[in-house]
């Protein structure tokens, strides 16, 4: 009756009315199957008893009846098979419409968007965030190497050159002699064979010492 007064049902207010009305048969189905089903079993219950007392007539007439009542079940098992699957078909439906409309929002939202973005003036927005960032680097660095220049005190390279001539005076090696005029390579004295043995670990033990110390006064100049 809506066509009388101008209303129509959208296609998902249809989809959902038959929806509902399938589910509706089928539960109906399902009730008069079980009914069914209870009376198979009450006349298979009264055949026995029409066998026991030897009613023959009584008995062929319940059997045929219980054999009608067999395909009656057997066909609302069918129809119900079948409305399940007109079911499932409209709810499918149902499940494309409802993507097919959020798809339709999504792509007017979509053009919506690119119809109000301005790609010159991104463009010129990428532009000038790039020109800002090498510029806020370039101060990030200045800034940080006038805090290096502030914070370095004028003392600390004479009291880095007292520190390292204490260390060197407390192990008993001299920076400008022992060390910087120290010798790569240590002469060979003619001594004794077991004095020769033992000479060779004695020098390479005193370069090595000499090495280390070269390179840590060379790391604490350069620091």
């Amino acid at each position: 009756m809506e066509w009388l007064f101008g209303k129509r049902k959208t296609p998902q207010e249809m989809l959902k009315e038959n929806k509902r009305m399938l589910d509706k048969s089928i539960r109906e189905l399902d009730r008069e199957r079980t009914q069914m089903e209870n009376q198979e079993k009450k006349l298979i219950a009264d055949i026995k008893k029409a066998a026991k007392a030897n009613q023959m007539g009584s008995l062929k007439v319940m059997a045929k009846d219980l054999i009608r009542t067999r395909h009656s079940i057997t066909k609302f098992y069918g129809l119900k098979s079948q409305l399940q699957g007109v079911s499932l078909r409209v709810q499918t439906l149902k499940s494309t419409q409802a993507m097919a409309d959020a798809m339709k929002g999504v792509t007017k939202a979509m053009g919506t968007m690119n119809r109000q973005m301005n790609l010159p003036a991104l463009q010129n927005i990428m532009r000038e965030f790039e020109r800002q960032n090498e510029k806020m680097e370039m101060s990030s660095e200045m800034m940080g190497d006038a805090v290096d220049d502030a914070l370095e005190g004028e003392g600390e390279e004479e009291e880095t050159e007292e520190l390292v001539n204490q260390v060197l005076d407390e192990i008993g090696i001299s920076l400008n002699t022992e060390l910087v005029d120290a010798p790569s390579t240590l002469p060979a004295a003619p001594v004794s064979q077991p004095q020769i043995v033992a000479q060779p670990e004695a020098a390479a033990e005193s370069i090595g010492i000499d090495n280390d110390l070269q390179a840590r006064l060379d790391n604490l100049r350069r620091s």
